[in-house]
């Protein structure tokens, strides 16, 4: 696939990249600053581990033997009763004792160069415009909410899901169309992540969402 995309990524760069609009039947020149990036799988796969790391909350925590609510005192003395000697009841192999190595609230957050996030983030979009399973959405044909609408349009294309949509800050009647869609999810343009590109089958992106891609990836 890399191969593949590689090759097709050189040839992009003397023609011009047309994608589906949805809804019509013309198509739509895509912009080749980020779309005609070859495919670089090292690089996307960090970019893409880096934004489901920094997802994690990282709000776990367990009890240590100190934090437990237990005494302090011996469990019983140490010569006498018969048994081995035993210390307090808070260690970790007693019922009730704290948890050994447990997991404690730390961050997830791995760093990756900005040049590197945006050149990862333009190959993940190449990759559908390999594959031609990229969409231009007019957001102005969605006025008020329209589920049926988004459905009917993205069943014509033919998308295959998981799809993803990429709106403007503006479009909220773009996002409650597509977003009660079954396989269907909506992001907007200044916080979709190479994760949710190269994670989906499809991708849709409005007019006004291409314009904030490119500001983020060219």
């Amino acid at each position: 696939m890399a191969e593949t995309a590689q090759k097709s990524g050189r040839s992009r760069s003397t023609a011009a990249i047309k994608a589906t609009t949805l809804g019509k039947q013309a198509k739509s020149d895509l912009p080749k600053e980020i779309f005609a990036e070859p495919f670089n799988e090292a690089l996307v796969h960090e970019a893409a581990r880096a934004d489901l790391a920094a997802r994690r909350r990282g709000t776990h925590s367990s009890l240590t033997r100190g934090e437990v609510s237990m005494t302090t005192a011996k469990a019983w003395r140490q010569k006498g009763t018969g048994r081995a000697r035993a210390g307090a009841l808070s260690v970790p192999h007693r019922y009730g004792g704290g948890a050994a190595f447990g997991p404690k609230p730390r961050h997830y957050t791995v760093k990756v160069n900005r040049k590197a996030r945006r050149k990862a983030l333009r190959a993940a979009l190449s990759v559908h415009a390999d594959r031609d399973t990229v969409a231009v959405l007019d957001g102005a044909r969605f006025k008020e909410p329209a589920t049926k609408q988004a459905a009917d349009a993205l069943k014509k294309w033919g998308a295959d899901g998981p799809t993803l949509v990429v709106i403007g800050s503006e479009e909220e009647s773009v996002a409650k169309s597509f977003r009660n869609i079954d396989g269907v999810s909506v992001a907007l343009a200044d916080a979709a992540g190479v994760a949710d590109v190269i994670g989906a089958a499809s991708l849709v992106i409005t007019e006004a969402a291409l314009d904030q891609l490119k500001g983020r990836a060219a």
